[in-house]
């Protein structure tokens, strides 16, 4: 049995910070340990550049799994090579065997469909003629790529229990809705979250700004940011989305900024139009942690993506930590909540909260925003065939 699953998880060194994409794997490997599958996974890890590179290696993930299946989980040296041929030869019903890195081998995002094709045949050489594809991991399902979609087309597939459970949960955010409706998006960059807005704030009845992202919006209305993020080819875009749009869009009415960025720095708490000159923001002020609250809850469905601030920060956390404090309460009063992926779901797990804060966090950040978006996701348009 061949599994595409989702382990690029945040290290530090070669410690993993978040296991939440390992262990939301868990069902799915169990089921076919339990079945008495012989298991081989393909995975990646960051950005490899199409060869072998130590740092991006799947070594802790290995052991990681290792102890949370119980059982040893061989990790093969190379990824359809010598040794991963021996590894997947030898396997008994039950046994698991991780291949290294599937970026590792540059067939694998190839633009060249014949390039992709002849990595899944060597993929489907290690499972052999009789094997299957279960697609189970979603944070890749909007790639077209050689262990994602080619493989699909080469073998019997079926979407795991982790695909399934977030498709389902992503078609509560888009088909009979309980409103009211209210989006939380964050992060860096508004070119990043662009499509998502354009296809939602018609839906919804509240639309909440914070991250880097907010402060071109800040700069759409006219407003000095000083040397905070600014997408300066987005103000226009801003603008005119604020003039369709500024009944829903909330924006924050008082930031966090800081002398420069690093967690040492300067801060305080200015209103949003008076940031100094020289002084960027790096997180929401309290007032804005308030409103947004209040806006937030009377809302029955809430979809969040993107920290409010550079919360890896201790001084820059208290916006991102107030926000998702705010959706957690509607949790508990009934709401159906969602947290997008990404550096949501690690921003959950850094600062302390309870997964069960929320009805439910999702393991692909990119790919829920596509999903969301209306987009067509080729990993799981080759499951339909």
């Amino acid at each position: 049995m061949l599994v595409r699953s989702d382990f690029n998880v945040p290290l530090d060194g070669s410690t993993i910070t978040d296991p939440g994409r390992i262990l939301a794997s868990l069902p799915t490997l169990n089921a076919l340990i339990d079945a008495g599958a012989k298991v081989i996974i393909t995975a990646h890890l960051g950005r490899p550049k199409g060869e072998p590179d130590l740092k991006f290696s799947l070594a802790p993930v290995a052991a990681r799994l290792s102890e949370e299946l119980g059982r040893n989980v061989q990790l093969a040296g190379d990824v359809v090579g010598s040794d991963a041929l021996a590894r997947a030869e030898g396997l008994t019903d039950g046994d698991v065997l991780l291949l290294e890195n599937i970026r590792f081998d540059p067939r694998e995002t190839s633009k060249d469909e014949a390039e992709r094709e002849s990595l899944a045949k060597a993929l489907v050489e290690l499972v052999g003629d009789d094997g299957a594809f279960v697609s189970d991991g979603f944070g890749v399902v909007h790639r077209k790529q050689a262990s994602v979609y080619d493989v699909a087309k080469l073998l019997p597939h079926y979407a795991g229990n982790l695909v399934a459970a977030e498709v389902e949960v992503l078609a509560k955010l888009t088909h009979d809705v309980e409103r009211p409706y209210a989006v939380v998006l964050g992060g860096s960059k508004v070119s990043d979250k662009l499509g998502v807005i354009e296809s939602l704030a018609p839906k919804v009845d509240t639309l909440v700004i914070g991250g880097g992202m907010a402060f071109t919006f800040l700069a759409a209305q006219g407003l000095s940011v000083g040397t905070s993020l600014l997408q300066e080819d987005q103000i226009d875009v801003c603008k005119a989305l604020l003039e369709r749009f500024g009944d829903v869009i909330k924006l924050p009415v008082d930031v966090v900024v800081a002398d420069k960025f690093a967690a040492d720095a300067e801060a305080q708490t200015v209103a949003a139009g008076e940031i100094p000159d020289g002084w960027m923001g790096l997180d929401i002020g309290p007032e804005s942690v308030k409103r947004f609250a209040a806006v937030l809850s009377g809302a029955k469905t809430i979809f969040w993506n993107g920290p409010s601030g550079v919360f890896e920060f201790e001084k820059f956390a208290a916006g991102t930590r107030g926000v998702a404090e705010a959706i957690a309460a509607t949790t508990e009063g009934g709401a159906f909540t969602v947290v997008g992926g990404g550096d949501s779901a690690a921003a959950v797990r850094t600062l302390g909260l309870p997964d069960s804060g929320f009805s439910h966090i999702s393991t692909g950040g990119g790919a829920s925003l596509e999903y969301l978006e209306g987009k067509e996701l080729p990993g799981l348009k080759v499951l339909e065939s």
